[in-house]
């Protein structure tokens, strides 16, 4: 009886120590959180950027990323010349990771760069519309240049990304005026 008491008592040490271990690295990852200046609406965007950026072998930390939007986000990327389609965050991940999959972009890279940013924050809410650039390091293709306008909510202290809303510019389409100067 001894040695099974002992046994669970050595199970349950092993138990404690690695949940101390997870709060340990669930504080740390907290704190670096924190220590992200997310008490600007710029600061947040040009974070996520570059968040989605990442050299050949890595991918983007699809967790970590969530904590910059609201559970409810909503992004409405450019799929076509003509075709727009509203996804959920998880959707929008998802897409993410097919785009990253089919392209075979874990082995090549990915950036995506801010050109120019402009924001209008009003209280707790802020808009910023973003010129930036896209390109897969070793493809032949030039980076691509694209348009995206965020809302932000702030809330508990920092800001939050609400919704995206992704343009490709084109002759017909031309980028915004207030991003040009």
């Amino acid at each position: 009886m001894n040695s099974i008491i002992k046994q669970r008592l050595s199970y349950c040490k092993r138990g404690i120590l690695v949940a101390i271990m997870c709060s340990s690295l669930f504080s740390s990852i907290l704190y670096a959180q924190e220590n992200i200046n997310f008490s600007s609406p710029e600061h947040l965007v040009s974070h996520l950027y570059d968040q989605v950026t990442f050299p050949a072998g890595k991918t983007p930390d699809w967790d970590y990323v969530r904590t910059l939007f609201l559970k409810e986000a909503i992004v409405v990327m450019r799929l076509g010349p003509e075709k727009t389609e509203a996804l959920t965050l998880e959707g929008w991940v998802l897409d993410f990771e097919n785009f990253i999959k089919n392209y075979n972009v874990k082995e090549t890279g990915f950036e995506e760069k801010v050109v120019k940013i402009k924001s209008m924050v009003f209280g707790n809410i802020a808009h910023v519309l973003v010129l930036y650039t896209s390109y897969i390091p070793g493809k032949s293709k030039a980076p691509r240049e694209g348009v995206d306008s965020f809302h932000l909510m702030k809330q508990e202290g920092r800001w939050w990304i609400v919704s995206i809303l992704n343009e490709i510019p084109t002759k017909s389409r031309p980028k915004p005026e207030i991003l040009l100067d």
